[in-house]
């Protein structure tokens, strides 16, 4: 099966094929193939799109959760331990199309991997077809997680341990800065910096963005909780 009968399978025809095909072409195999496009740009845009989907859903519960809370439980649902869990869930990961080198080192498995992948769907979905297509696959796996938000503990993170602890007594809002990317396009290594306002609270190195930010969040939490 391809992942336009899997989406046919759920009444979602599309207009694009194309760009929902490459949704699931990983930078590792635009290189090696000589493809002008991989998934980074559309997953850009489902980035943008998981963040409205999941804070509209999230204000709307009843009983109203408090801001704090809001932007934790909206925080565990959107780390990348999660959006992989989605991902191979609805079993995404076997449309991935991957270098021969990341294939054979087990990237269709890879956390980052399938993470960005999800939000690169997303995104190649919402432009092709709207937020009802979009709705229809977050319904699947996100909606039981929101009908229980006291129980959705299972994917804690450490970005989400560290917002917690600097809005413990405070309003401050945690960021993350990209001090660097080096290496090859199918093995690059991250370097980011957490911040609260200016002040760097810690730093950490991960072969994605995501997991740099939650090893500099892990080493902030660390560092203040000692």
């Amino acid at each position: 099966m391809n992942i336009i009968n899997w989406l046919k399978q759920r009444n979602i025809y599309v207009n694009n094929e194309e760009l929902i095909r490459q949704a699931f072409m990983h930078s590792s195999y635009a290189n090696e193939h000589r493809r002008h496009h991989d998934n980074e740009r559309l997953e850009f845009m489902g980035d943008a799109v998981l963040q409205l989907w999941s804070s509209d859903h999230i204000f709307r519960l009843d009983p109203p959760l408090k801001e704090g809370r809001m932007t934790t439980l909206r925080a565990q649902l959107v780390c990348e331990k999660a959006l992989a869990g989605y991902g191979r869930q609805l079993k995404l990961n076997d449309f991935l199309l991957l270098g021969s080198g990341e294939e054979k080192t087990g990237g269709r498995e890879k956390d980052a991997i399938i993470a960005d992948m999800f939000e690169a769907f997303l995104g190649a979905l919402y432009l092709d077809q709207g937020m009802a297509a979009v709705d229809n696959i977050l319904n699947e796996v996100m909606i039981p997680y929101l009908q229980a938000p006291e129980q959705v503990e299972v994917i804690r993170d450490y970005k989400t341990k560290l917002q917690e602890y600097v809005q413990a007594d405070n309003r401050r809002t945690v960021h993350y800065q990209l001090v660097s990317e080096t290496g090859p396009a199918n093995a690059p290594t991250f370097v980011m910096n957490v911040l609260v306002e200016d002040l760097v609270l810690g730093t950490g190195t991960g072969s994605s963005k995501k997991q740099a930010e939650q090893n500099a969040a892990r080493n902030a939490f660390e560092k203040m909780v000692k």
